[in-house]
């Protein structure tokens, strides 16, 4: 069973504050613990005990790790060869050769949030090792020179919207899971609301998120409606006595459709 299967909303929780390990995961589908941006210089030494020290459900947790080739990457390794935790979440990742250079004891979630990362998604998704993809917005926008990956209506840039369809491509083009970014205000729920349902629309298997309160949102976001289970599930009884392309309920219904009717049912069911 893959991480994702647990549920479509990754609370990201920083691994420097173990008060808070065990409510993140109770209210999440599942939990990423981060050694990277969440965590100051000082603190990750720390936060490595902490990690250590902790006792969760190591089947939902993911360990953000720093970028490899760093200092902080080796020990955030070193760190998870003493835990029960194996899935990693690879801060910009940019090479899969470095990705392929990883303990294969890990199941790694490449996070494209550089340009360099996001050029490189297809191969990332390629590795055996690698299990999910995700994007970031903010980093990648920094990474080309610019200030903001929103305009002053709160849609994303053209260029964020060409890395998050990039992502969620590659990892498409070899079966792997999809994770949409976070979003960073977490006051504005419609927004998360309307970009969460768009996710689950268009194939992303999670979104991640950076407050417990945006985890319902999420939820009810990749929720099928009760009318779109009730037609997926008749749309396939129906498809058992037809052949080939047929007519349902006054639509065309062909395999393309009837995949649809099944990515519903399987979310209904998670």
């Amino acid at each position: 069973m893959s991480i994702i299967d647990h549920g479509p909303a990754l609370l990201f929780c920083p691994a420097d504050r173990p008060e808070r390990f065990g409510k993140a995961l109770e209210r999440a589908d599942a939990v990423i613990l981060d050694l990277e941006d969440a965590v100051a210089p000082a603190a990750k030494t720390a936060a490595r005990g902490a990690l250590i020290e902790s006792e969760l459900d190591a089947d939902r947790v993911i360990v953000r790790v720093n970028p490899p080739g760093t200092d902080e990457f080796a020990a955030d390794l070193a760190t998870l060869s003493q835990t029960d935790y194996r899935t990693i979440m690879v801060a910009k990742a940019e090479s899969a050769k470095q990705l392929r250079g990883i303990d294969r004891r890990f199941s790694l979630i490449a996070l494209c949030e550089t340009a360099r990362g996001v050029a490189a998604a297809e191969k990332f998704a390629a590795l055996d090792q690698v299990v999910a993809l995700m994007w970031g917005a903010e980093d990648l926008v920094a990474s080309l020179g610019g200030t903001s990956s929103r305009k002053p209506n709160g849609r994303y840039r053209d260029v964020a919207r060409v890395a998050r369809a990039r992502v969620l491509l590659a990892a498409g083009a070899r079966g792997k899971a999809a994770i949409d970014a976070v979003h960073l205000d977490i006051s504005d729920t419609k927004r998360l609301a309307i970009e969460a349902a768009d996710a689950a629309a268009s194939g992303f298997a999670a979104t991640a998120c950076i407050h417990p309160s945006q985890v319902e949102t999420i939820r009810a976001a990749y929720r099928p409606e009760t009318a779109a289970v009730a037609w997926a599930r008749a749309v396939l009884i129906a498809a058992e006595t037809e052949r080939g392309v047929f007519t349902y309920d006054g639509r065309m219904v062909d395999e393309p459709v009837l995949r649809h009717a099944r990515a519903t049912l399987r979310r209904a069911r998670s």
